[in-house]
């Protein structure tokens, strides 16, 4: 049975209520942050508890381990339109222990999407024209590196401006102790 009707009955409630009102604020970040991190189910309240940033006080940008993979993806343009657009100041990038794009099976995944359904030529196909899995699907060997990775795509990126600081943290998913991989400085 889908979870959509639940979430609708408690929604309808949750308006009706006015719950809502505790959440208001507007779309420019109190703190102006903007924080890509882990999509990780585990960091979803810890995460901003363990930074102490309250709803509207950042912008958080998330995908599958925290990475960059592609500089002109969505995920740089939600880093860049924070800055430009909604007024960042600084950016944290902040991977975390445990992570499941740690040494990431590529190959394993291809398998899995055959095992769903997809057609191996379909994969074939993306490959031949130059959608490489191996790429596309990439993990890291540590936390520490995929958060340097995606720190250095955006200070190098050609649209990332030189001043606004970039900083890198890993963060435990039990305790949400943060470690730090790189603090910037620069403007």
């Amino acid at each position: 049975m889908s979870i959509i009707p639940h979430i609708l009955e408690f929604n309808k409630q949750f308006v009706k209520d006015k719950q809502y009102e505790t959440y208001l604020t507007d779309k420019f970040p109190e703190k102006k942050i903007a924080v890509l991190t882990c999509m990780d189910a585990r960091l979803v309240e810890l995460l901003p508890k363990a930074l102490n940033i309250r709803n509207g006080d950042a912008k958080f940008i998330k995908n599958a381990g925290a990475v960059i993979t592609q500089p002109f993806g969505s995920a740089m343009r939600s880093i860049l339109v924070a800055v430009y657009e909604l007024k960042a100041r600084e950016v944290l990038v902040v991977g975390h222990h445990g992570c499941g794009m740690t040494n990431l099976d590529t190959q394993g995944m291809v398998k899995k999407f055959v095992q769903y359904g997809v057609d191996p030529l379909a994969i074939e196909t993306l490959e031949n024209s130059g959608i490489r899995m191996d790429k596309f699907l990439r993990g890291f060997r540590s936390p520490d590196e995929g958060v340097m990775h995606s720190v250095k795509m955006i200070r190098n990126h050609p649209l990332f401006p030189k001043a606004i600081p970039v900083h890198g943290f890993v963060i435990s998913p039990e305790t949400g102790e943060l470690e730090v991989i790189v603090e910037d400085y620069r403007g």
